[in-house]
């Protein structure tokens, strides 16, 4: 079997990665050891960034519609609720989907499944990469069926998604360096009689512990996870149901009645990312290149990102657009993004649990009080959300960032969203290619682009002529005309306060 990307795990990562390669037009295989989609699972997070990714294939509504946006947290400390914040449209003005969904894993997996089965397309079930070798010009990868055979699968690119103990980055030498985190975790999916309405995120706050309930699409149904203190040294797998609960009404002191248990999972969290995100034609994503721990729900997220940032530049590749120099971007974008992350969930897994007393302190009796305050103010909701949302990730120190123009979006950042007549800017940009945005004052005269660029380019970029009105300004932080040149991703490659054909062809030319 030939193809031009083969997938290694059909996880979210991997079906995510899928469902971008069939944007682009570009032929796969994806294969999992599993028999279909997961049926229960850690992840119920979905971010902005990852909505407005599914928005360009006609998955957000859909997903959206599969869960629950996080409207409030309720702080609660020695079982009495301490402080309430508002969630609800934290991020307005910044994106068209400014809130955290809650989602089951499972559910989203499978609407990425359907989606590539309405494609015309299948993921092979029952199938795992037993070895793989490469040269200049492919990769021969040996595949074992559920009954027993083998076939060999030859791929331009292969892509590893196959998860923390990734066979895919052992076999390519990648190092994974990090620490294992000294607590047992605990998720589980019940069903809760108490006092507090299904209206919330409710978040309670211990000397030692963090345990929070995600209310979830059912009633009075929620997703807890927390933790055993530091020293619970039973094995996770001799851990019963009933142990955990007796840690949930110790920490929590909440008077309430676990009445039914769909499923719970106790397990060690690590935190590593590997030392590159790629060799050779062999690339790493998800959690075979990062883990963390479950703090700020990025895990999941940030997987579907790295798909996202790979997926265009291996259509390119396929399409024979471009070469190793932008592939090898590929690794110089993702790989700094995956070391901060692990910096930030870090330090907000030590602010939520650590029992140093002055953290303690300030977790159980400052923070609850001053949330709600805080989050009023539009300063710091600027501040968190893109943060959180992965919306203020930027790529400005890569060597696909031109800046030409001193405003506040650089090039490398991702497109500011606003609304032009009511509509979002992000209704234009849904094609997989390079989008030419001229903000305009009406006054500006604009030189053609060169003819040999425009046949070279046909089908992979178009233009847009947009107003130079206020929300223009606002978000970019200039009253002067200007244009940019976005990545099939969305991200500024190139921006200038002068319009220069020059600078445009010089861009795409760098990119082979």
């Amino acid at each position: 079997m030939d193809t031009d990307i083969l997938i290694i795990g059909a996880g979210p990562t991997g079906l995510a990665l899928a469902c971008q390669l069939i944007r682009y037009g570009v032929d796969f295989v994806i294969i999992d050891t599993k028999d279909t989609t997961t049926p229960f699972s850690r992840a119920i997070g979905v971010q902005a960034r990852t909505l407005e990714i599914y928005e360009q294939i006609g998955l957000a509504d859909k997903l959206i519609a599969l869960g629950k946006p996080a409207e409030k947290v309720r702080m609660i400390a020695g079982g009495e609720v301490r402080g309430e914040a508002v969630l609800k449209d934290i991020g307005a003005g910044m994106s068209a989907y400014p809130f955290m969904l809650v989602v089951e894993q499972g559910q989203h997996e499978k609407l990425l499944y359907d989606h590539i089965v309405a494609e015309g397309r299948k993921v092979h079930w029952n199938q795992h990469l037993t070895s793989f070798t490469q040269d200049d010009s492919r990769v021969a990868a040996i595949i074992a069926n559920a009954d027993g055979t083998e076939q060999i699968i030859k791929a331009k690119y292969l892509v590893g998604c196959d998860g923390a103990k990734s066979l895919v980055r052992h076999q390519l030498g990648l190092t994974f360096e990090g620490e294992t985190v000294d607590r047992l975790f605990y998720v589980a999916d019940v069903q809760i009689d108490w006092e507090y309405p299904h209206d919330a995120l409710q978040v309670c706050l211990a000397t030692h512990t963090l345990t929070a309930f995600f209310p979830m699409v059912g009633d009075n149904r929620y997703r807890i996870v927390g933790t055993f203190p530091e020293g619970h040294d039973i094995d996770a797998g001799e851990i019963l149901f009933e142990e955990i609960e007796r840690q949930i009404e110790a920490d929590t002191e909440l008077r309430l009645d676990i009445s039914h248990v769909n499923w719970f999972s106790v397990y060690k969290v690590h935190s590593r990312a590997v030392n590159a995100f790629s060799k050779g034609r062999c690339f790493v994503a998800g959690d075979a290149a990062h883990i963390h721990t479950p703090a700020g729900g990025q895990g999941m997220n940030t997987g579907i990102q790295d798909g996202y940032n790979l997926a265009w530049k291996l259509a390119l590749a396929c399409k024979s657009r471009a070469g190793e120099k932008l592939l090898d971007t590929y690794n110089e974008e993702r790989l700094p993004n995956a070391q901060r992350l692990l910096r930030t969930t870090d330090r907000m897994f030590e602010l939520g649990s650590s029992d140093e007393w002055f953290t303690s302190f300030v977790r159980t009796h400052i923070f609850p009080h001053v949330l709600g305050l805080a989050l009023s103010f539009d300063a710091v909701k600027k501040m968190i959300f893109p943060l959180v949302s992965q919306i203020g990730i930027s790529y400005r120190q890569s060597s696909l960032s031109s800046d030409h123009a001193d405003f506040q979006v650089k090039a490398g950042d991702r497109m500011p969203w606003f609304e032009i007549d009511g509509c979002s800017i992000y209704d234009r940009l849904r094609d997989p290619k390079f989008h030419l945005l001229l903000f305009l004052d009406g006054e500006t005269e604009v030189p053609p682009l060169p003819k040999e660029m425009m046949e070279s380019w046909s089908g992979l970029a178009d233009t847009s002529i947009i107003p130079l009105d206020d929300k223009v300004k606002e978000a970019f932080g200039t009253d002067e005309p200007f244009f940019v040149l976005l990545r099939p991703d969305n991200y500024i490659g190139l921006i200038s306060a002068e319009f220069s054909p020059d600078l445009i062809v010089k861009y795409l030319n760098n990119l082979s």
